[in-house]
């Protein structure tokens, strides 16, 4: 992102825990839709939501798909700081990749928004997991922001609030809830 990028407002796009904790201000937020980049939690936490000895898996944009999401407007005179800040937030420790994407809202426009998409060469990219394996990692972590598996409820919930289904973190959620039960009935993992 250059600085002339910065002269207007800026467009960020949210599909994890910016979604329902962005940490800046903005003018407005909006459905939008991400085409060709899906959701997935395929990166290692060692710090947010898990440790080195414990890792959870956090949600990045993989390749392949499409992702739902919230637009967040950002005001121009706070694009600068806006962007430093998500940037200390994002890309510190975490494999991730800043990019300018065009996202579409749900008025049918097309923007530019600044995006976090997983970067598949980074040491903690896990990849596509198999559903067992991401389930009792998640239900297993916690890092200094919380519980792993509040980080995929929280995001099941916010795309719901905006009235989607990401049927792929909802069987997520349910595999989650499932060794749960295993755990409280005694039964083990």
């Amino acid at each position: 992102m250059t600085t002339s990028d910065l002269d207007h407002d800026l467009w960020v796009f949210g599909y994890g825990s910016l979604m329902w904790r962005p940490g800046f201000d903005f003018v407005e937020a909006r459905p939008a839709l991400l085409k060709g980049w899906n959701r997935s939690f395929c990166l290692y936490s060692l710090h947010y939501r898990g440790t080195p000895d414990h890792p959870g898996l956090v949600l990045g944009l993989d390749r392949g798909g499409s992702c739902r999401g919230v637009a967040f407007r950002v005001a121009a005179a706070k694009a600068q700081i806006t962007v430093e800040y998500l940037n200390e937030r994002e890309l510190v420790g975490y494999a991730y990749v800043a990019k300018t994407l065009k996202i579409s809202l749900d008025d049918g426009s097309r923007v530019p928004a600044y995006c976090f998409v997983a970067d598949r060469r980074h040491r903690h990219y896990a990849g596509n997991l198999e559903l067992e394996q991401a389930a009792s990692i998640i239900m297993n972590a916690q890092g200094c922001a919380g519980l792993n598996r509040d980080y995929l409820i929280n995001t099941v919930r916010r795309l719901e609030t905006d009235g989607y289904l990401d049927k792929s973190l909802h069987t997520l959620l349910t595999e989650v809830e499932r060794q749960t039960g295993l755990i409280d009935q005694g039964a083990g993992i």
